[in-house]
């Protein structure tokens, strides 16, 4: 199943239609002057901007989808990383030749609190913030204009998916952000600890994520490392409710099977870090039951997700965790920033390979 773009141009007709404009309606600043550059021996920041490096930004828009067109290089090489809200990577470590400039195009959700919806680990700042970081970040200009219907991609998930505020704890719903191709957003309402049942039943959470869920919004569904001790027809039940109120929104309800724990029996993972639950319910085999019964589209992240960690084995597969040597802590369910790119690569193949409705704006 797939959307086409709504009623939006080619990459490089949205960003000749942005033309950097003006940020004065949006964030009571000046337009960025063409010629303002960022870095060493620079006169002057975008407008809305402080900092070298790194280059911080702030523009006090209300909630909603953002268009948002930088420019990165200037006199001097540079190497420039974009990051916005609560830790989602927009733009990987980029290199810009000296006196050349580039222009990146992103939407970009805003929300209020910023990260975990429920406020976990902090509420964040009103209004949006982006971070320029990298060994020389280079910015000539910034521009933020509301976006026009643009494509959002809800993802409701737990603590393996969503904005983790502090590093090294990373979800894999703030690493896709760098495949998304301006004209889709990702809106992320995952929180940490949620089961199927606390996520549905959670005003901050589903409720409210479901009142923004237009006509063929895709909604990513990954729930079942927090339910532990869920029956069967509890956890079919709390699945079904989320298809049936999807739909009846015009949304796209899409299943996305838990990805696995790094638990090891010899060569193979046990079956806890397959997410059979403490009552003996194997999850992933009921969200595909309940997938094939509501004819939802399903990505198998734990199939995926098992073979990569089993082809890596028990050692190798360590970076795609959280090490006690590299992160400071030991952690066999939560995501390296490496590891969360890792499994989010794994659902944009599927995605690509479904032909679901984000697969036509991924770059």
């Amino acid at each position: 199943m797939s959307t086409a773009p709504r009623g939006r141009g080619g990459r490089g007709a949205r960003l000749a239609a942005a033309g950097l404009l003006t940020l004065a309606a949006l964030a009571g600043a000046g337009t960025a002057r063409a010629g303002a550059t960022t870095g060493p021996g620079s006169a002057a920041a975008p407008a809305g901007c402080t900092g070298t490096s790194p280059i911080t930004c702030h523009y006090a828009v209300a909630p909603g989808d953002y268009d948002v067109t930088v420019s990165l290089g200037g006199a001097t090489a540079g190497q420039t990383e974009m990051w916005v809200e609560a830790r989602r990577l927009m733009l990987p470590a980029t290199r810009t030749a000296a006196g050349a400039v580039a222009a990146y195009s992103f939407t970009v959700d805003v929300r209020l609190p910023e990260g975990q919806p429920t406020g976990q680990g902090g509420t964040g700042n009103p209004g949006l913030d982006i971070r320029f970081t990298g060994s020389a970040p280079r910015v000539t200009a910034v521009s933020v204009k509301p976006a026009t219907r643009p494509l959002v991609a809800y993802l409701a998930g737990d603590s393996t998916v969503c904005d983790q505020p502090s590093a090294p704890y990373t979800g894999w719903g703030q690493m896709i952000t760098t495949e998304v191709r301006a004209g889709a957003s990702i809106a992320n309402y995952a929180d940490s600890g949620e089961s199927s049942g606390s996520f549905l039943g959670n005003s901050a959470l589903f409720p409210a994520m479901l009142s923004k869920v237009g006509a063929n919004d895709p909604v990513f569904i990954q729930l079942g490392h927090n339910d532990k001790q869920t029956t069967a027809s509890a956890y079919r039940g709390n699945l079904t409710a989320m298809i049936t109120r999807i739909r009846a929104k015009g949304g796209v309800p899409v299943l996305v099977t838990p990805p696995v724990r790094r638990l090891f029996d010899g060569s193979r993972l046990t079956p806890t870090a397959l997410h059979v639950n403490g009552v003996g319910v194997n999850l992933p085999a009921e969200m595909r039951a309940v997938a094939s019964a509501q004819r939802v589209p399903v990505i198998d992240l734990t199939t995926r997700s098992k073979a990569l960690v089993e082809s890596l084995g028990p050692s190798a597969s360590a970076q795609l965790f959280l090490r006690s040597s590299v992160d400071g802590v030991t952690d066999n369910t939560h995501f390296s920033q490496y590891g969360a790119t890792r499994i989010g690569g794994l659902l944009l193949q599927s995605i690509r390979e479904q032909n679901l409705p984000l697969a036509a704006y991924l770059r």
